[in-house]
């Protein structure tokens, strides 16, 4: 019986241990997304036309017919500078950009926009952050890959790099235009 006493907190401290070793192998960065395969949520935004030089919102609808890239992003982003010059790479090589503002004032949004380049097909606001929420955003900047048919098909967390487009998100891109 004292044998047992000493073995049970031995076992529970190894399962412990491997447990949390496991998770300690995890890139944080690979959240999973229950998107993925599976319709984009319904929404309707309106623009940032409320300022100078905006235009319309655009509604999840917008994100069928052909691939796209949905960026979730906002003026006080700080990695969202970082990705900028790859979004407009990914705009200039052919492939339609859709832009969401989180929880942004349509103002800044345009001036962020104004002093870095407008890359994006349309922009929408999303001031409250409710279609963020739906998205299941965690912070910015957040792309989706929506295929043809307005289903997520890849999640990237974070600020997308030269290397994450050449390597993962222009194949995939490729691949679903392949299949339009």
């Amino acid at each position: 019986m004292q044998r047992l006493l000493f073995i049970v907190p031995v076992v529970a401290f190894l399962a412990m241990v491997a447990f949390f070793g496991f998770g300690l192998t995890q890139d944080p960065k690979e959240l999973p997304s229950q998107l993925i395969d599976r319709p984009l949520p319904q929404f309707a935004l309106p623009g940032i036309a409320d300022v100078p030089g905006g235009g319309p919102g655009f509604a999840s609808a917008a994100l069928t017919g052909e691939p796209a890239l949905l960026n979730i992003f906002a003026s006080w982003c700080a990695a969202c500078p970082q990705e900028h010059p790859v979004l407009t790479r990914i705009t200039r090589e052919g492939y339609p950009v859709y832009g969401i503002a989180w929880k942004d004032k349509p103002q800044d949004s345009r001036e962020w926009l104004a002093k870095f380049g407008d890359p994006y097909k349309t922009v929408a606001a999303d001031e409250a952050g409710r279609t963020a929420i739906d998205l299941g955003v965690t912070g910015v900047p957040e792309t989706f890959i929506v295929d043809k048919r307005g289903r997520v098909r890849f999640k990237q967390i974070g600020p997308i790099s030269p290397e994450q487009w050449e390597g993962t998100i222009r194949p995939l891109m490729q691949k679903l235009r392949a299949e339009a």
